[in-house]
């Protein structure tokens, strides 16, 4: 790997645990541990996985000056923030988080991120911003480009981001963070850890139930080493991150996401805000509008495979050998014993049921769509 390499505050946690290290968007990072690919992915689903998301770019965005009225600040930073992305800032509620996509001008993707916005009177005014590892350097510039003047980019991917991920995972992060189990899928909270301050949300990229949560650099290794003392958690690598997702159906920027991309072509619609799509004030609003209306020239889908994975880049065939899309995301599903993928097709073959066939290494295999996630979905909802 090369010298150049960024690290993570738990880089060298992760070498004494006996991690392979790969780069990963300008990061070295764990890939798997002894344990392997297979075992820490069926542990996460049975018990809790820790991973280290740390390459993530968490940000905040904070308002010059407030105004003190806590409900005006909050719509003066949104409505920085909000011209750039699908959701409805505005109406977040106290202590939620929200998926978004950032957008381009056409309407493509142009990375997808989490917004939360604080509990308290003098956290408005501020949301919390997390956005992808490969892309968070011309986000961040975008961002602070449209806030000039009025709102600061406060960068935090210097800081711990830990990821705890499964069905255990709350009692684990509740034993460190008393607190942490009241909270709801895509709540967000400030809580301490032995003194340090913490921002902690329920979410993940997993399909499990699960938190990730944002560390003061000095104690990412405490915190690390803590959580990892308790028997339901082992530690989890970007393999097993990668075969969760795919299996809960979720997509990866870069792969089954790009600038080409629409949310309404990516099944994404529900990220896409009603009240903005009335307004028309989205980036690339006339294309979501027309797609709505008329149906998108393409949709991402599941597929079940059989025989050999069928990877990125492989084609997809009808009936009559044509080729109508290609395998954005797959590989083999440890949860379910056999290949998985996600692909682009024409609207007309997206139907679950339909037959088709994944061309690997030149030879036609039976694939049929089915719906997403391949894996239900585990999240713990609240009021």
């Amino acid at each position: 790997m090369s010298a150049d390499l960024k690290t993570t505050p738990l880089t060298d946690a992760h070498v004494a645990l006996g991690a392979r290290m790969v780069e990963f968007a300008g990061y070295s990072m764990p890939v798997q541990y002894a344990d392997g690919v297979l075992k820490e992915h069926l542990w996460t689903r049975a018990h809790a996985g820790a991973f280290d998301v740390s390459h993530m770019g968490p940000a905040y965005l904070n308002l010059i000056a407030p105004s003190g009225d806590p409900e005006a600040d909050h719509a003066a930073v949104c409505a920085l923030l909000e011209p750039l992305v699908s959701a409805d800032l505005a109406g977040l509620g106290r202590g939620n988080l929200r998926y978004a996509l950032l957008l381009n001008a056409d309407g493509g993707i142009a990375d997808d991120l989490m917004v939360g916005r604080p509990v308290r009177d003098p956290g408005q005014g501020t949301l919390q911003i997390v956005v992808n590892a490969g892309t968070k350097e011309d986000d961040f510039a975008r961002i602070a480009a449209a806030a000039a003047g009025k709102a600061t980019l406060e960068r935090a991917d210097d800081r711990g981001l830990i990821a705890v991920q499964g069905p255990q995972a709350a009692e684990a992060v509740e034993a460190l963070m008393p607190g942490a189990a009241a909270m709801g899928f895509m709540q967000y909270r400030r809580m301490d850890f032995e003194g340090a301050s913490c921002s902690v949300s329920r979410s993940g990229y997993t399909g499990e139930d699960g938190f990730e949560i944002l560390v003061p650099r000095r104690m990412a290794p405490t915190f690390w080493d803590r959580l990892l003392a308790d028997e339901r958690v082992r530690p989890i690598g970007l393999g097993a991150r990668d075969s969760l997702r795919l299996e809960a159906g979720l997509p990866l920027y870069g792969h089954d996401l790009d600038e080409t991309v629409s949310p309404i072509e990516a099944n994404l619609a529900f990220a896409v805000s009603k009240r903005r799509r009335k307004a028309g004030d989205l980036a690339g609003a006339a294309r979501i509008a027309r797609e709505l209306a008329e149906g998108p020239p393409r949709l991402r889908v599941g597929l079940k495979v059989s025989g050999a994975p069928a990877r990125e880049g492989a084609e997809i065939a009808g009936q009559d050998g044509a080729i109508v899309g290609r395998v954005t995301s797959g590989g083999f599903s440890p949860s379910l014993g056999h290949p998985i993928a996600m692909a682009y097709v024409p609207p007309a073959l997206s139907a679950p049921g339909t037959r088709l066939s994944a061309i690997v290494r030149g030879k036609a295999q039976d694939a049929e769509v089915v719906p997403l996630p391949f894996v239900p979905h585990n999240y713990v909802r609240k009021a």
